[in-house]
């Protein structure tokens, strides 16, 4: 996506109290509670109530504290704490709340005694950061209304359930530096050495301590060398010296199967994923396309863009 979770370093200096917080804030609630006197279940709900419609009835632009004139309003507030880290959203609110107007007032107060603050450079990266996020809204609105679970699962019935069978295979190997090296251990296999004794002496291979053994793997996943000497073999069988960029190979094929179908769900963030980037692209370009734009003709270069000082003057 364009934007996830960006923070400042101001902000992310400022949320470094945050975790004593949370120690206070564990250690007070899982501390004993007084048994309950009579009456006292009825009035915490009522109170509990009370809150409930307090918080429903809140208006964003309330005023919670001014900074030299400038306001801060809940809706900063609640702004701020949609884009905590996830360790800090599960904060408490009542410690969230102090915590989180306590940071907009010190940055508040902190831009005001600072020159300089308001630069051209930072008024440029503000208006580049605006226009991230709006598109990142606008993106994500979009995206929510063409990744239905129709489209998800049409893609799960083309690509995976529909999908010719494929085969996986289970094979160890005796990885050497050179080819002499290789057909002396083909040599001491013929002879009857046994493989995994073979592989753990003498392999160079981090598979080599176990005996070689490289597990499950299907196509894809190994380098084409490797793969195409395993694919021509049957079980059991020993090859021939495999050359790879790590060096010389052994293999020997331990089993195949056919790989078995995933279900849905254990697909569904992968197909989501691919969806969202194929979607993406073409609402990119739809949106590109719909817009009135203009590329005046200029005689800047590209290096210029390498002028950091320019935003200086």
């Amino acid at each position: 996506m364009i934007l996830t979770n960006r923070f400042t370093a101001l902000s992310a200096a400022l949320l470094l109290g945050f975790p004593a917080i949370a120690q206070e804030s564990s250690t007070a609630t899982t501390a004993p509670a007084p048994t309950p006197e009579a009456g006292a279940g009825a009035d915490s709900a009522a109170t509990a109530k009370t809150d409930t419609a307090k918080t429903a009835s809140a208006d964003p632009a309330t005023v919670m504290a001014t900074v030299n004139g400038t306001d801060i309003t809940l809706g900063h507030m609640i702004a701020l704490r949609d884009r905590l880290p996830q360790q800090y959203q599960s904060l408490p609110d009542e410690v969230l709340f102090k915590a989180l107007l306590d940071q907009l007032i010190q940055q508040t107060a902190l831009i005001d005694t600072t020159p300089g603050a308001d630069s051209k450079r930072l008024q440029l990266t503000v208006e580049n950061e605006v226009r991230a996020l709006k598109a990142d809204a606008a993106l994500q609105q979009k995206l929510a209304e063409k990744l239905t679970d129709e489209k998800l699962k049409a893609a799960y019935d083309e690509q995976v359930a529909n999908a010719e069978p494929t085969t996986e295979w289970n094979a160890s190997h005796i990885l050497v530096k050179t080819e002499d090296e290789a057909k002396q251990i083909v040599k001491d296999l013929e002879g009857g050495a046994d493989f995994a004794t073979l592989a753990k002496e003498k392999s160079t291979g981090p598979s080599g301590p176990n005996g070689g053994e490289l597990g499950w793997f299907s196509k894809g996943q190994m380098v084409p060398e490797f793969e195409a000497a395993v694919e021509g073999m049957k079980p059991g069988a020993i090859s021939a010296p495999v050359q790879t960029q790590f060096g010389w190979h052994v293999v020997k094929l331990n089993e195949t199967r056919t790989a078995e179908t995933p279900p849905f769900d254990a697909v569904r963030d992968q197909l989501e994923q691919a969806l969202a980037q194929k979607e993406t692209q073409a609402i990119m370009q739809e949106a590109t396309a719909a817009a009135d734009v203009t590329r005046p003709e200029t005689d800047i270069a590209p290096g210029t863009i390498s002028q950091s000082d320019l935003l200086d003057k």
